[in-house]
Parts: structure tokens; C-alpha cells; sequence
């Protein structure tokens, strides 16, 4: 992680407000769009306006950047089109180009009239962002709770489950638990929002338990710096290590509530472990087994550039999936995928992040699970 990164986590934690969210292609102008400036979630509106009219609305502020220059900026409301977007940059804005997709782009109210803001390109930048406020990228394209802005609403079964713990349980009992709370009633007919559901409420739980088990810990002071900083990287570990294992349970039970076969961290070539490899890891071992029935599937939260990962994680299947979070990418990454034989998988609600002309090489969820139940012949 970067300065920059740190930078972007400090004046998040000292700011009024802050919103976050990956730009998509339309945001960079690599759709090549009419529209122009960042498209702010409506959920979101409160860092922008006290409160929203029955027309259109505008104002300006100024807006400081991660490169030390400020630009006055305009705040707009579009009631026909029931959008946010922040427009006007100047002429030399270098931020927001078609390479920026996939960026995150950070904007934290300082005062009604002051901002900063920050684009975050790097996988490692992003990831660190991310972690410092126990999210994950499903968790973006809202306001984001720093402990100075207003606490996010938790239900209240979700307040007495994580009392009833006292104390973190296992990735897998935490994800569990999410899925009880949500039910699972689109697992079959509707996988991409099944998905995003589950982590979504997961990170509820997960906000839940660190106010239980945390609260009375930070009320209590601390006698020295180094019991601050102990409770701080453990905290931190927590939440670097939950978002990635959120996604793997998930994808588990998905794949187990429509019937596929697979084997969960499977065990390759030169002992490398891919996330999931359908039908088995015993089918993959049986060099008999034919390499065109084998299907290799990665899980990573972000792939901006971890995708390269996966490349070499099964030898046996020439086409390597990779499901992700990752809300956009760039024309030119896609054409480096494309090259090295990975297919994305999406969540149906996030396809439209990507450049449009590479939408239709991206799979959903519930497409690629459609597409495995043929390769072994489940009935659909």
C-alpha cells in the first residue's frame, strides 16, 4: 500500500462524510458517452446535497486533489434522469480517462463547500483503502461508515447474533451466518443477487461484531501505544482476511444449492491451489478425464491486476474463470485477459461497469453456472 493510499484513509477518517466506488467506463469517458463527470449513487445524495427537490438541482465547491491541485466544481441533480453526477473539471484534468477504469475514486466531505478526493489505481492501494473500513467492493457506491459520519442502521437480529458471540467466529461460521439471516431463496432462479445479498448482510454482521467486541475496548482507553497499535493490526487482519473468504463461502454454497460438483481448494500442478475446479480434483488427477469437461474457476474480490494470478493455477484447463467483485475494468486489460484464455465472471448488476464493448466476453453468475451444469450434464 502507498502513501497515497494512507493519505486517502486519514482524511477519510477525519472527514464528514466520505463516499467511495469503482468508476466504470462510463465514468472514465472510455464508453465514449455523452454523459460526463462521476455518477454518484442516490443513496449517497447527503454528501452532496441537505436534501433533495422536485427538480433539478446544482451548486458548486471546490474540490481538492490527490496532486495537490483544487478545481471549483459542479454538484447537479438530474430529476429526469433521477441521477447525481459531480461534472466540471477543467481543461487538463488528468484523472478521469479511459485507463482510470476500474479506479477507486474516493470523496470525502471536508465542509459544505471543501473536498478532497482521490483516485486510487492500484490494486494494492484499493485493497488497502478497502481493508481499513472492513468492506469489500460489493460494499461500495455508498456512503461508507468511518466512525465520524452517521452508523449505518443494523437490524436488530443482526445487534443480538453478533451479542450472543462476544467474540469473532470462523470465516466459514461467519458466512454462515450471514446466509441464515438473508435466506436463500435465489440461489436457483437468481445467483447474481443471491451473491451480493449475502455479502452485502455479512458485512453487517461483520460491522456488528466489531462494535460488540471492540466497543468496550476502545471506551475503555488503552495504557500504552503498543496495546493501540496490537489492537489495530489485528484489527486490520480481520478485515484484510474476511472480504476474500466472504466470496469463496459464498460461491460454495451457490454452487452446492444448484447441485454442481466440485472440489473447494483443489490441489494441482506443483501443489498450486485454484478456488474451485468442477467436477472434481480426482477427475483433474485422472489424466484419462477429458481436459475439455474440466472446469478451473478463481475467486478474487479485485482483479485489476491479480487476475495474471490465476494464469498457471490449473494447466489442465485452457479457459482459467475468475468471479469478481471488481466493478469495471479497461478495454486493454480485457484484451490482455482475452490473450492469456481468462473469462470473467460478474455479478449481473455490475456488468454494466465494463466497457461496453466488452461486455458480451463477460459472464454472470448465474451464466456460468448454466454453463457448468452442462458440462456435466445436470439437468437445468
Amino acid at each position: 500500500m502507498s502513501d497515497l493510499s494512507s493519505v486517502a484513509i486519514q482524511v477519510s477518517m477525519s472527514g464528514k462524510a466520505v463516499f467511495c466506488k469503482f468508476l466504470s467506463a462510463n465514468d472514465s469517458g472510455e464508453t465514449g458517452g455523452h454523459q460526463c463527470g462521476v455518477l454518484v449513487s442516490k443513496s449517497a445524495s447527503s454528501i452532496m446535497f441537505s436534501g433533495l427537490s422536485g427538480s433539478d438541482q446544482s451548486r458548486e465547491a471546490k474540490i481538492a486533489w490527490q496532486d495537490g491541485s483544487e478545481t471549483t466544481s459542479r454538484f447537479i441533480y438530474y430529476k429526469s434522469k433521477n441521477e447525481l453526477r459531480i461534472t466540471r473539471f477543467g481543461k487538463g484534468f488528468s484523472f478521469l480517462r479511459p485507463d482510470e477504469t476500474g479506479s477507486l475514486f474516493v470523496f470525502v466531505k471536508i465542509s459544505d463547500e471543501f473536498y478532497k478526493a482521490f483516485f486510487l489505481d492500484l490494486e494494492d492501494d484499493i485493497d488497502g483503502f478497502l481493508d481499513a473500513f472492513g468492506i469489500s467492493p460489493s460494499d461500495t457506491n455508498r456512503l461508507i461508515d468511518v466512525g465520524s459520519a452517521s452508523p449505518i442502521p443494523i437490524a436488530s437480529e443482526i445487534d443480538r447474533f453478533a451479542a450472543s458471540l462476544k467474540t469473532f467466529p470462523t470465516s466459514e461460521k461467519m458466512s454462515e451466518a450471514a446466509r441464515k439471516l438473508v435466506g436463500g431463496e435465489l440461489s436457483v432462479t437468481n445467483p447474481d443477487s443471491q451473491l451480493l445479498a449475502w455479502t452485502g448482510k455479512e458485512y453487517e454482521l461483520f460491522q456488528a461484531l466489531e462494535r460488540t467486541v471492540y466497543g468496550p475496548l476502545l471506551k475503555s482507553g488503552f495504557p500504552t501505544v503498543d496495546s493501540f497499535v496490537d489492537l489495530a493490526n489485528r484489527v486490520l487482519n480481520r478485515r484484510k482476511s474476511r472480504a476474500g473468504k466472504s466470496l469463496e463461502n459464498h460461491l460454495a454454497q451457490l454452487f452446492l444449492d444448484n447441485k454442481l460438483e466440485f472440489t473447494a481448494q483443489a490441489t494441482t500442478e506443483e501443489k498450486k491451489r485454484p478456488d474451485f475446479i468442477f467436477p472434481s480434483e480426482k477427475d483433474y488427477r485422472d489424466a484419462a478425464f477429458p481436459k475439455n469437461m474440466l472446469i478451473s474457476l478463481a475467486a478474487k474480490t479485485t482483479c485489476k491486476d491479480r487476475w495474471r494470478q490465476i494464469i498457471n493455477e490449473a494447466d489442465r484447463t485452457e479457459t482459467k474463470y475468475l468471479c469478481t467483485l471488481q466493478q469495471g475494468v479497461t478495454s486493454a486489460q480485457m484484451a490482455e485477459m482475452r490473450q492469456e484464455g481468462v473469462v470473467l465472471v460478474v455479478p449481473q448488476k455490475y456488468i454494466t461497469y465494463f466497457p461496453r464493448e466488452n461486455q458480451k466476453e463477460i459472464l454472470t453468475l448465474r451464466q456460468f453456472i448454466i454453463f457448468v451444469k452442462a458440462k456435466e450434464k445436470i439437468t437445468i
